[in-house]
């Protein structure tokens, strides 16, 4: 029988190094699809990794802004970069580090371009990737100072929530923090007041809006089917409804929170 030769051992700079790559890994995500790209592209606040764009994609794609691209057959796109081979990425694909927004409170009290209130958004257990896409079109659309998320049973920052955001998540903080009763406890000691939306609400969300004409209000929407939590519905100042909306099961929770944000702001 042969004698097996012992397997050498990796020097400790080499496993350190390995470590690092996985960890590093760990933490970047793939925006693909034209606009989503093109508008991380652009965004200086945004760590960009890898660009991996198709012939095709790299012309339409226009500026790259210092970017070197990898240009990659079609046929094994989604192969090079690692995506479902559902995801509509139009040959482009953009490896980025998570945007960093800054504190709670940095956030919060950070004034939106043409608000005409403070508001903010917060979501509690939508996991949902394009809803929370949708929102964050909605906020950035009606002067939201950021969307609120638990860091947990929460949509990630992914390429498909980039996607639908359709840039928005470039410019909309999308801020994910570790217990969301205690962020929303926070914004009421900074002047916000809680306005839960939930089709049993105790008053129409306008007839509510209007009683509280020029006051710092937080949105917070449950996800679809169970809606808010109890301790979150019980953190809330108030309890409103959509008029006319039985329950949130009857009205994608993406859509009330447009409605919300629209009657938000023009109260």
């Amino acid at each position: 029988m042969a004698e097996r030769t012992p397997t050498a051992k990796k020097p400790t700079w080499v496993i350190d190094k390995e470590r690092a790559r996985r960890a590093s890994a760990a933490e970047t995500v793939w925006l693909f699809g034209l606009h989503a790209v093109r508008d991380a592209l652009a965004n200086p606040a945004r760590e960009k990794m890898r660009l991996v764009v198709t012939q095709n994609a790299v012309t339409r794609l226009g500026d790259l802004h210092g970017m070197e691209p990898e240009i990659t057959d079609p046929r094994i796109f989604d192969k090079t970069v690692g995506l479902a081979a559902e995801s509509v990425h139009q040959g482009a694909a953009l490896e980025v580090k998570p945007l960093k927004w800054g504190s709670l409170s940095e956030v919060a009290l950070r004034e939106a371009p043409g608000e005409t209130r403070p508001l903010l958004v917060a979501l509690d257990r939508v996991t949902d990737p394009h809803n929370v896409g949708a929102i964050l079109r909605s906020a950035e659309v009606f002067g939201a100072r950021a969307v609120i998320a638990p860091a947990r049973h929460s949509a990630p920052e992914t390429g498909a929530l980039a996607k639908t955001a359709s840039g928005a998540l470039e410019r909309q903080p999308y801020l994910r923090v570790p217990n969301l009763a205690e962020a929303l406890t926070q914004l009421k000691n900074m002047g916000f007041i809680l306005v839960g939306l939930d089709g049993i609400g105790d008053e129409p969300l306008p007839d509510l809006m209007g009683r509280l004409s020029g006051r710092a209000i937080c949105l917070v929407l449950g996800a679809e089917g169970p809606g808010m939590r109890e301790l979150t519905m019980k953190t809330c100042d108030h309890v409103a409804r959509v008029p006319f909306a039985a329950d949130f099961g009857s009205l994608n929770v993406s859509n009330a929170a447009a409605v919300a944000l629209y009657a938000a702001g023009r109260a």
